[in-house]
């Protein structure tokens, strides 16, 4: 990108070149041509959100690095919804929450998602055997056939992403 080329600039100019792409990559991926349009519009929105532009090689496998990305926040966004609302569906209409308290759970939990997805597959799953199902460090160890050890520093990686995602500025 040319030093007289705007961060704004150059986002429109990958727009103007690639939004068709991809969409059609998106909707492809969602099957839906709506939802691929608005996660296409975040893709780009990342972009210009971006506190240093980067020069580019490989547009295209950039946009659709992000735009995977979106993608796979959208499903587990929309996992998080639907179980959220088999949840509520076992509930006394009398014991329901407010819309507003529905709302507050679900943004809750997505960003618990996308913290928890900070951690891999392995360290997830330590994370979670240990806070959900209050299994011991020696019993997840023995659960998953690891050492002990290797749940303490999966426990600590965790610890310390989530203090990151709450006191991090």
């Amino acid at each position: 990108m040319p030093s007289s080329t705007s961060p704004h600039h150059a986002v429109g100019e990958l727009y103007v070149a690639h939004h068709a792409w991809i969409v059609q990559l998106l909707r492809r991926r969602l099957g839906n041509h709506q939802q691929a349009q608005d996660l296409a519009q975040d893709t780009f929105l990342r972009l210009m959100r971006q506190d240093v532009f980067p020069v580019f090689r490989e547009p295209r496998a950039y946009l659709a690095t992000v735009a995977t990305r979106l993608c796979a926040e959208f499903f587990r966004r929309r996992a998080l919804e639907q179980a959220y609302v088999q949840s509520l569906a076992a509930l006394d209409p009398e014991e329901a929450p407010s819309p507003e308290t529905r709302l507050l759970v679900l943004e809750t939990l997505d960003a618990v998602g996308r913290v928890l997805d900070g951690l891999g597959a392995r360290g997830r799953e330590i994370f979670l055997l240990s806070q959900l199902d209050g299994l011991t460090y020696p019993q997840i160890a023995e659960c998953l056939g690891i050492s002990v050890n290797v749940v303490q520093k999966a426990m600590l990686k965790a610890y310390r992403v989530c203090y990151a995602a709450v006191y991090a500025p």
